[in-house]
C-alpha cells in the first residue's frame, strides 16, 4: 500500500498485465477516504458552487492528467464532477487510478478554480 505522499509524489507509468485484487483495492482505498469502487473503477463525485467552478476544475484536472496520460471518465453536471480512474491496459484498477485520484484530490483541496 502507497501512503497519501507517495502517491502524490509519484507519477504513473505504462502498465500491462494485472489489475489490483479486490483486497488490495480495498486496503488503498483507506488513504482516499472520499473515493469508491463501483464498476470497476474508483469513483469520486466533487461538489461546486456552479458550472463555471465545475468547469475550471475539469479543465484543472485534464491538464493534471493529461501530464500523466492517465485519462478518467468524467460526468460533468452544473454543480459536481463525478470522476471515475481505471487502467484499460491491465483491465481494472491499477496503482496509476490512486496517484491520478489522490492528485485530483489535492487539486480540489487548493481550489485554486474558485
Amino acid at each position: 500500500m502507497m501512503t497519501l505522499d507517495q502517491l502524490l509524489q509519484d507519477h504513473c507509468q505504462a502498465l500491462e498485465g494485472r489489475p489490483l485484487a479486490a483486497a488490495e483495492v480495498l486496503k488503498q482505498l483507506g488513504v482516499l477516504p472520499e473515493w469508491r469502487h463501483k464498476d470497476g473503477s474508483i469513483q469520486r463525485s466533487y461538489a461546486f458552487r456552479d458550472y463555471f467552478d465545475t468547469i475550471a476544475f475539469v479543465n484543472a484536472l485534464a491538464w493534471i492528467v493529461h501530464r500523466e496520460d492517465h485519462h478518467p471518465d468524467l460526468s460533468v453536471h452544473y454543480n459536481r464532477c463525478v470522476v471515475a480512474f481505471n487502467t484499460h491496459s491491465v483491465g481494472g484498477i491499477s496503482r496509476n487510478d490512486f496517484i491520478c485520484a489522490a492528485k485530483a484530490d489535492a487539486l480540489y483541496a487548493q481550489r485554486p478554480f474558485v
